[in-house]
Formats: structure tokens, sequence, C-alpha cells
């Protein structure tokens, strides 16, 4: 699927003018989480409705425990829906077999942690390039790729460098090129900007900005924070489970 930003034309009345609408690359339709059964079962998500779109930053808000974390789960494929449609590629994939997933997920999603997760006895080219090669194991070039990556998050000159010798921040962007490895559209992250200083935290996500703005990605990001706000096209506020409005910037 092409990384590149994707328009198609609205429907209009004869005469007047097509409104370019952002590209749909995933969409939740009346999708539900529930744990448990009978007088045991918990609700952690009910009937959410969202479209995930090309070349735009959607930002996921709420407290602890509202669904957050569910929501962005089930849309990156990592936790099965109880209800819904989960739709991907042009197809509802609810109900597909957990051997069908992987690859799915692999092709669409790159994920970025609170916790940068990068393994401490590899540099950042080292870290990068073996999820290129774990996504796609018949890459050719996964080293150039990941220094291509490297590059494109502003931290070629540290390639070479070991995460104990990077700033959080710098772990981040290495995180966020090990996201991008594979080239997949959709990058969700959960949560993080929460373990850096606001300065990091704010230059972190002007790379995802960018990343959505001028390389097409859809961005999805949890957060408490709402001073990302201005970062985004959307913001969603998800509460006791449920979406509780969807407000555009």
């Amino acid at each position: 699927m092409s990384a590149d930003l994707a328009i198609s034309l609205s429907e209009t009345l004869p005469g007047s003018l097509a409104v370019p609408q952002p590209r749909s690359l995933a969409r939740l339709v009346r999708t539900g989480k529930i744990y448990g059964a009978g007088e045991h079962a918990v609700a952690a998500l009910s009937d959410a409705t969202l479209d995930i779109r090309a070349g735009e930053v959607t930002l996921i808000e709420g407290p602890s425990g509202s669904g957050k974390t569910t929501l962005i789960s089930i849309l990156g494929l990592l936790l099965k829906p109880t209800s819904g449609e989960v739709w991907l590629e042009g197809k509802n994939v609810a109900n597909l077999t957990e051997r069908d997933l992987p690859p799915l997920r692999a092709r669409n999603f790159g994920f970025v942690f609170q916790g940068f997760n990068l393994f401490p006895a590899l540099s950042a080219l080292e870290n990068v390039a073996m999820a290129i090669q774990m996504k796609n194991p018949a890459a050719k070039s996964p080293r150039d790729e990941a220094r291509r990556l490297l590059d494109l998050v502003g931290l070629a000159p540290r390639a070479h460098h070991l995460p104990a010798d990077l700033s959080g921040g710098q772990k981040q962007r290495v995180a966020i090129a090990r996201a991008l490895g594979g080239n997949p559209p959709i990058i969700v992250g959960d949560e993080p900007t929460a373990a850096l200083d606001t300065k990091t935290a704010l230059s972190v996500m002007e790379l995802l900005r960018e990343l959505a703005s001028t390389h097409g990605r859809a961005v999805v990001v949890v957060t408490h924070d709402p001073r990302l706000e201005r970062f985004a096209d959307r913001v969603v506020r998800v509460e006791d489970g449920r979406i509780a409005s969807i407000d555009s910037n």
C-alpha cells in the first residue's frame, strides 16, 4: 500500500466543485470488546466507530481505564473485538484467524510505545535493521533501509550509538524509525511522549505531524497531554468505554 497521500473526490451536486477528502486507511464500525461473561462481564469498549485517514494525525484522549488502549489495540489488530467490524485493505478483518493477522498487521501498522523497547546491545542502526528484517525476511538491504529511516527522523549521525548513549528523545526517534520499517501506512503510538520532557515531547510530535503531512502516513496517538492537540487533525475523546466526541482542528 502506498505511503503517499491519496485522496478521493467526494460526491457533489451537478455543477459544484469536488472537495478533496483524505482516504480512509482503516475503519472501526460499532466495535466493542467485552471481558468476562454473565454478571462478571466488563465492557472495555462499546459501539466505537472511527475512520483513520491518510495524511492525518488522530489524537486519542481520555482518563486511565476509559478504553483508549483497547481501541487502538483493536485498530492495530493486536486484540480481537467481541462485536462490530474492523475494515482494512478493503475488507472486514474482525473475524480473521490468529494465523492470518500477523502479515496483515505487519503490512499496515508500525507501533511506537512509551517504553522505547530498544535492544540495549544493538546500535540504533541495528535496532531498526533487525525490525525491518523481522517484518520482511526477504528484505534485500535492511541496513540501507535503516540508514534512510534514521536520516528521515534526523538521527543519521547517531546510527552507530547504543541506546545507553542516546537521550530519551533520540531513543524515541529510533523507535519511530523502527516503526516505519516496511513502509506501513499507519503509525500507532501508545503514549509515545509520556516519558519525555515537554520540549522533547513536542519535538517528537512535530516529527509525527511531518510524517502525516509530508509522507502521507496516518498517525494515531494515545495521550493524556492536551498540549499535543495542536498537532492533531482530529481529537477523539474516549470516556467509559465509548467515543464521547470527535473534534476537528
